[in-house]
């Protein structure tokens, strides 16, 4: 089942951003771009290569009215203990989102239910609260930040642009597509 336009449910959970405790929730989504970045654990290999390049593009995504947010089923306890004791977290700046009750991770059908973790599910929600690009990756694989930018510029473009739609490997200022209804009646 696709998650394509699924509005993301109601939500509040607690988040660790800059040395301090937070509530956010869904509210605090809608009215602009979101990434929910969810990753398996705290304390982990693969994860803060990950955050870390989230971090380095963060002006970018906010630059482009969108926020990040990171999510794992720790706790935001969990999340300020790994900021206190990694080189790579200590500078992650977006909130980090604490799902111990795995709220976010079951209405984004990530969670690995037999180990309490999520999968390394990338979600772009629009400023409506609707899911409209997401990836699910293997554990032992990491994502890249540029891609993920790049998916979320396009993404605002078509947005803004209804008729109009973004090829492969579309950048801002790149050709983009506009479909004739005459074509598609051809195929």
């Amino acid at each position: 089942m696709s998650l394509i336009n699924k509005e993301i449910g109601e939500f509040s959970v607690q988040a660790f951003q800059n040395n301090t405790f937070r509530t956010v929730t869904r509210e605090d989504v809608l009215g602009k771009w979101s990434v929910f970045f969810f990753y398996p654990a705290d304390f982990t290999f693969v994860c803060p290569t990950e955050l870390e390049d989230l971090q380095n593009s963060y002006a970018k995504f906010q630059a482009e009215g969108c926020e990040i947010y990171s999510v794992s089923t720790d706790t935001h306890f969990v999340h300020k203990a790994w900021h206190d004791h990694s080189d790579r977290i200590k500078n992650i700046t977006f909130p980090m989102l604490g799902d111990p009750t795995h709220v976010l991770s079951r209405d984004f059908d990530v969670l690995i239910e037999s180990d309490g973790v999520a999968e390394r599910g990338t979600f772009i929600v629009n400023p409506e609260g609707k899911i409209v690009a997401y990836e699910v990756n293997a554990g032992n694989v990491g994502r890249n930040a540029d891609e993920l930018f790049r998916k979320l510029q396009a993404l605002k473009f078509v947005a803004e642009h209804g008729d109009e739609v973004c090829p492969a490997k579309w950048k801002p200022g790149n050709k983009t597509l506009k479909p004739s209804l005459d074509l598609v009646g051809a195929l």
